[in-house]
């Protein structure tokens, strides 16, 4: 709770709140909470640049200055990877979300690099395991690598493995997928598991009506569906593992959160690969910040 500080106006009174002066301590009882996966071991892996495993401390000074509108997450504090050890972390932090699940409460994950993807779908594939599990990846990479280690480009297709495996469909959305950051074999294996995409330069052009078509229809397919953001989408973003050449607007991004939400089936969101080393004047975390918002408000509109 050290992170959660900031100024107070007293003389606003009750209307004058910000998130540092309501946040409490996950203790089960709460409906929504934040939960950090500090690491770096998959972004390292993936050969990018380190430092988001302070993403999710650098975040929750960014957030404690918001103005509460509504409710405000608890904090169920961070799940840490220590050195190399990413398969460990990455079980400890899927534990994490099934006792939070488990408890009624909705996580909203901050990373920590992408590799959180893997962690937090097991989750609800295991918290779900007779419903079909829609993924919706925010990212103009695909992350669909094969390594001989899994990193912070691998997740989905670990996930696809774990579907193949145990009989289950294979459900992904990737929004902003850029052409020109994922290469010909990672194409070839996305049409081969059948996964769905809207290019950025798609997002950027077409008719708001017809990506939310889209995206309506993906979500028809599911029973519970997986919110990942990746915020290298984010255009003009300085503080990412990797720093998109394109990106979305962050107004185009929040359109797309809520029209995911409004299908009412999202059941954990996540927040990847905020690198405060990297920022300038704290753009990326106010960012990083207005989306981790955004999502609380839908979530708090889902389960009102």
């Amino acid at each position: 709770m050290e992170y959660w500080n900031g100024r107070i106006d007293e003389e606003e009174g009750e209307n004058g709140l910000r998130w540092h002066q309501k946040v409490q301590t996950y203790d089960g009882s709460q409906a929504v909470a934040l939960i950090g996966f500090a690491c770096d071991a998959g972004v390292a892996r993936n050969k990018g640049r380190t430092g988001a495993a302070q993403g999710p401390d650098a975040l929750r000074q960014s957030l404690s200055g918001l103005p509460v509108f509504g409710s405000v997450p608890a904090d169920a504090g961070n799940i840490v990877c220590h050195g190399d050890d990413l398969e460990n972390a990455r079980q400890r932090y899927t534990q994490s979300l099934l006792h939070m699940m488990v408890h009624g409460t909705f996580p909203i994950g901050i990373g920590g690099g992408h590799e959180i993807a893997y962690a937090s779908g097991r989750a609800l594939y295991q918290a779900y395991p007779q419903k079909t599990v829609g993924i919706i990846n925010i990212d103009p990479h695909l992350d669909l690598r094969i390594d001989s280690r899994p990193g912070s480009g691998t997740p989905f297709r670990e996930l696809a493995d774990d579907c193949a495996q145990s009989g289950r469909p294979f459900h992904y959305l990737c929004l902003g997928v850029s052409k020109f950051a994922n290469t010909q074999s990672l194409f070839n294996r996305a049409d081969k598991l059948n996964v769905r995409m809207i290019y950025d330069t798609e997002l950027l052009t077409q008719p708001w009506e017809t990506t939310a078509r889209r995206i309506d229809d993906f979500c028809a397919q599911a029973d519970v569906i997986y919110l990942t953001i990746d915020s290298d989408c984010i255009a003009g973003n300085p503080a990412v593992s990797a720093p998109a050449a394109l990106g979305l607007p962050l107004h185009l991004i929040e359109t797309a959160v809520r029209q995911i939400f409004s299908s009412q089936k999202v059941r954990i969101a996540d927040v990847a690969e905020y690198n405060p080393r990297y920022d300038r004047d704290a753009q990326g975390a106010r960012m990083v910040s207005r989306l981790i918002a955004t999502i609380t408000e839908e979530v708090g509109k889902t389960f009102s």
